[in-house]
């Protein structure tokens, strides 16, 4: 008999929940379309890119680890909980596509959230210890997905040997950075469960700074988000300001003293824009650091795989093919248009027949990230 796949069955049973409950909008059964031609060789050309590359998703969610152990969930935001997590399944369609890593990111605010018209907004401020406790439980579901064919990247060196053995590199990482809770101290031990990336706000403003969905409280980056920056940097820990109010993000440009990324970001351009795309002087001044911008192909502008590639080479033309990632935001993104890491062959042909160089789709797919990550680490 031929095994079903979860997620599958998952995602079917989900959506009908869901628009029985009103939220049909959000079909997660739905496949966008590619928006061009694809033929057996673009895909032969993209896997050979694939096999030759190492191959890295700066921001993810690989199976949404983050839902584990989540509490007083707003109803709107119950789909991910219907769907429950599907790890393996991420895992075994990134080894399929040839990609080595990718960021597996807890999400710090996740139960506190809520979806209305206007999007996500937080709907209450945390109880006493809930973030750390919820951070507790998230790294302890990432540190399980470890075995003989998963490994942990804690340096560059992780990724190579990731890439040679034939195993999957998770890089653990933290969406907001609220679970700290103002206390420096606790960075000393996330860093001990191997977080090497921290993206230091979400959906909710929290003790660091401002976020781009919000009206402004700070006005800048707090005194402890520059402690967290200096210490961060100490460290070799990756700041990222995806999601960080246009104020935050430039005071934490003067602070920091190594490159920062925004890990999964669309820039805006005329007749393109929503709250959630930066402004390219800004993406500009994260290139001038050393740098990434993640593109990220989210359904808020993008209607298919096509237009995603398009925004790829409109970012080379803004900052620069050095400072281009990719930031999937993969099992938690609204409306992908990239939605599985089996479509990578796909996209690593299409930027190749596009007219990019191997070498210069490498750097998107993951050479950039590796040269700025070893920056980060640097002592």
């Amino acid at each position: 008999m031929k095994k079903i796949n979860r997620r599958k069955f998952l995602y079917t049973a989900s959506t009908l929940l869901l628009a029985a409950g009103g939220l049909s909008w959000y079909n997660m059964s739905k496949k966008p379309p590619l928006g061009m031609p694809i033929d057996d060789a673009l895909i032969k050309n993209g896997q050979a890119l694939l096999n030759k590359i190492i191959a890295i998703d700066i921001h993810a969610h690989p199976g949404r680890s983050f839902i584990e152990g989540a509490k007083d969930i707003d109803f709107k935001f119950n789909y991910y909980a219907l769907i429950g997590r599907f790890e393996e399944e991420t895992i075994a369609d990134m080894k399929k596509a040839g990609f080595v890593a990718s960021s597996f990111s807890t999400v710090s605010d996740y139960q506190i959230l809520r979806l209305g018209k206007n999007g996500i907004s937080a709907r209450r401020e945390f109880n006493a210890n809930e973030a750390w406790q919820s951070y507790q439980t998230q790294i302890a579901t990432l540190k399980s997905l470890i075995t003989n064919d998963v490994i942990q990247i804690r340096t560059p060196k992780d990724i190579f040997t990731a890439k040679t053995t034939g195993k999957i590199g998770m890089l653990f990482s933290a969406e907001g950075a609220d679970f700290l809770q103002g206390n420096l101290d606790n960075l000393d031990s996330c860093y001990n469960d191997g977080i090497r990336c921290i993206t230091l706000m979400h959906y909710h403003i929290n003790k660091i700074g401002d976020i781009q969905t919000q009206a402004a409280r700070h006005n800048t980056l707090t005194p402890f988000g520059t402690s967290l920056i200096k210490k961060m940097n100490k460290k070799g820990i990756i700041i990222d300001l995806a999601h960080a109010h246009k104020k935050t993000l430039n005071k934490a440009l003067e602070v920091t003293q190594k490159p920062v990324m925004i890990s999964h970001a669309l820039i805006r351009h005329k007749n393109f824009d929503h709250p959630r795309y930066i402004d390219a002087e800004d993406a500009k001044r994260v290139a001038q650091t050393g740098g990434l911008v993640g593109v990220w192909p989210a359904g808020l502008g993008l209607h298919t795989l096509s237009d995603y590639i398009d925004q790829i080479f409109r970012q080379i033309d803004d900052i620069g093919i050095n400072h281009v990632a990719i930031g999937t935001d993969m099992d938690a993104n609204y409306k992908p248009v990239f939605y599985n890491y089996t479509q990578a062959p796909i996209l690593a042909g299409a930027l190749l027949k596009r007219g990019l160089t191997q070498d210069e789709a490498g750097k998107i797919l993951g050479g950039n990230f590796i040269r700025f990550f070893k920056e980060v680490v640097k002592q």
